[in-house]
């Protein structure tokens, strides 16, 4: 399986991958002009990961600002790795978000109520 070393920049998020950990990590911003050829690596890896997931999976998010579509491309990828939870996979999704910026909380939160994943909540 390819992993993901994604480097981001002022308008698109790091991507970092690693099956063999069960670890999938995105950081930044996620504010491109075309949002779908942007999460396409991100969600063929997924597909192809949970063929094969590890015992536990974990999903570090911790994106300073994101857009509409950017939004539901995650949701898109969060609710793929739903199938996971509802086999009893441990699947642990990181919310990271600045303590001074409720609106990445307010995202998380709404996130988390729509995936039937529980999320950390984490102020960095």
């Amino acid at each position: 399986m390819e992993e993901l070393a994604i480097m981001g920049t002022p308008k698109t998020p790091a991507v970092r991958s690693d099956s063999n950990q069960g670890l999938l990590e995105i950081t930044g911003r996620s504010n491109p002009e075309n949002t779908v050829e942007v999460f396409k690596p991100i969600v063929n890896w997924v597909e192809e990961y949970i063929q094969n997931p590890g015992e536990k999976t974990t999903i570090n998010i911790q994106l300073e600002h994101f857009n509409t579509s950017s939004s539901k491309s995650l949701i898109g990828i969060l609710k793929r790795l739903e199938a996971l939870k509802k086999e009893g996979r441990d699947i642990v999704i990181n919310w990271y978000y600045d303590a001074d910026d409720e609106d990445i909380l307010e995202a998380g939160e709404n996130f988390e109520s729509v995936v039937e994943i529980p999320f950390n909540l984490i102020p960095a």
